[in-house]
């Protein structure tokens, strides 16, 4: 049997899909509107890409799904877990209680349940504080109501011995059917960041159970027995049961995959990647064929967080942006969004909008209108567009020199083919479906981030325990054994700390587990 996949991936204005064959050839592609509650749109994409491609519902291996279902929620504090957010660090962390620099609705909305319990480790493993079981046990039983609980104790990437227990006390205590979310899996050193993290975690496994039981219910009415993967924040894939269980990986997974399609699909190893979709453009860089993770802490909706996300700038500027005309041309940030077909003017709205720009000038023949735009309007917002994006690019850049740019994207109309310091601009074959692509072609991933103390092992013992941990968590995230590769070793000594401590993180990626 010919081993066909369909990747797809939800954006705000547009759903993309793509069908590919087992050499990786593209065999049908399609872009079609997103809808409110998003499986709609998936679906209906599905449906066509099955019928341009001519590849029966029995002959697909796999289908790749780039969602922003979690995203969505907590931008829309909607459909959220209550959560138990349980901080294993009294006394010493008394001061800062968990949540508190969270927006109040977004607070409200996981139920503010917070405490601060005794226990935790130092930097290099020594006790902190005892766990105090019974304390614990009664907390649990304070939050007998909750729908999920996070968990985090200090240094709980050096020593996780209190989180895991902690966890098994919650099972004592409510059963195994309450999702259990622990700090050590997900974030990284920084204590606070990493709580944020976890919460927000916890309150998404409803929301992405939800999300996976309506898709695979879906293929099921189609008869699609095909193996289900979700992308994640890092370009790679992980299987149904890793994303209900780890759901905060998937945001930001669509700019992730429309770096990894646009790599793929131009053949850039290394370059900047300008993905321009309907409501904005995002600008990010491809390193060995995966994108660039940030160093920094990323806010997700206005919480600050340290698990691994891609370095991304997101601009107010894709197909649906508004054009303004008052004292000079300007181009979004507001953006008519997936109601483009309706209100941008050449499908008949009242709304100037980039596209229309474009229509007028002639580049592209959408609509039923061509919109009646002035020539010195149309350059005036092109170079506006131009602007915007080389002084994204440049702040992307590493170095001063020029670098390859790639642009990809149902809006890439709008960029220019020259850009400032690039040193080659491409656009690609199936430019406009890159973020498809990019989930489809995906391999499985797994990760570790820890502190070892080599006062207690040598460098090379800690290096190869990282390796092993994320080699096992590439194969529970659903890679095959037998292909997977270390792809990335970072090791930062951390001077500022004693005991001859070192940061190190390993990443591990391999081929679909068949």
């Amino acid at each position: 049997m010919t081993n066909y996949r369909i990747g797809i991936d939800v954006g705000g204005t547009n759903t993309d899909a793509v069908v590919m064959d087992g050499d990786d050839n593209l065999r049908a592609k399609t872009k079609t509107p997103t809808t409110k509650d998003i499986t709609t749109g998936i679906l209906s994409a599905l449906d066509v890409v099955l019928d341009d491609s001519g590849v029966s519902e029995d002959e697909l291996d796999y289908v790749m799904l780039g969602t922003t279902h979690a995203t969505n929620a907590i931008t829309e504090r909607r459909g959220l877990n209550e959560v138990g957010v349980i901080r294993i660090g009294a006394p010493a962390t008394r001061s800062i209680r968990p949540l508190l620099e969270w927006p109040d609705d977004l607070a409200e909305a996981i139920g503010n349940n917070v405490a601060i319990l005794d226990g935790g480790h130092e930097f290099d493993g020594r006790l902190l504080n005892d766990l105090d079981e019974e304390q614990v046990r009664a907390q649990i039983r304070e939050f007998a109501d909750v729908d999920a609980f996070a968990v985090t104790s200090v240094f709980s990437p050096v020593r996780d011995d209190h989180e895991t227990r902690v966890a098994e006390l919650i099972r004592e205590e409510v059963g195994d059917d309450v999702p259990i979310s622990v700090s050590n899996e997900i974030g990284s050193v920084g204590l606070l960041e990493r709580e944020n993290a976890t919460a927000l975690n916890a309150a998404l496994t409803s929301v992405a159970s939800e999300a996976a039981n309506a898709f695979v219910d879906a293929m099921d009415e189609r008869g699609i027995g095909a193996n289900l993967y979700f992308g994640q924040n890092d370009g790679t894939l992980m299987s149904v049961d890793y994303a209900i269980r780890y759901p905060i990986f998937t945001v930001a997974s669509g700019p992730s995959n429309s770096v990894r399609g646009a790599a793929y699909l131009s053949q850039v190893e290394n370059g900047i990647i300008v993905d321009v979709g309907g409501t904005t453009t995002d600008v990010g860089a491809v390193t060995e064929g995966f994108p660039r993770e940030s160093s920094v802490a990323v806010e997700i909706g206005e919480v600050k967080t340290n698990f691994r996300m891609p370095d991304i700038i997101a601009i107010g500027i894709g197909g649906g942006s508004i054009v303004s005309t008052d004292g000079g041309v300007t181009v979004g940030p507001q953006s008519v969004g997936y109601k483009l077909t309706e209100e941008a003017r050449c499908f008949g709205g009242e709304t100037l909008t980039a596209t229309d720009l474009e229509v007028a000038a002639g580049t592209i023949d959408i609509g039923s209108v061509t919109p009646d735009v002035g020539v010195e309007t149309v350059e005036a917002a092109r170079e506006y567009v131009r602007e915007c994006v080389e002084r994204e690019v440049d702040r992307m850049k590493t170095s001063a020199d020029p670098v390859p740019v790639v642009i990809v994207g149902g809006g890439s109309i709008l960029v220019p083919d020259d850009i400032g310091g690039a040193s080659e601009v491409y656009k690609p074959d199936h430019y406009e479906v890159a973020n498809a692509v990019g989930v489809a072609i995906a391999q499985v991933s797994g990760e570790v981030d820890r502190i070892y103390s080599l006062d207690e092992m040598d460098r090379e013992e800690a290096i190869q325990h990282a390796k092993d941990e994320a080699t096992e968590n590439a194969l529970a995230a659903g890679a095959d054994a037998d292909s997977v590769d270390i792809v990335d070793v970072e090791e930062v000594p951390l001077s500022y700390l004693p005991g001859n401590a070192v940061r190190i993180k390993v990443k591990a990626a391999g081929a679909l587990d068949h």
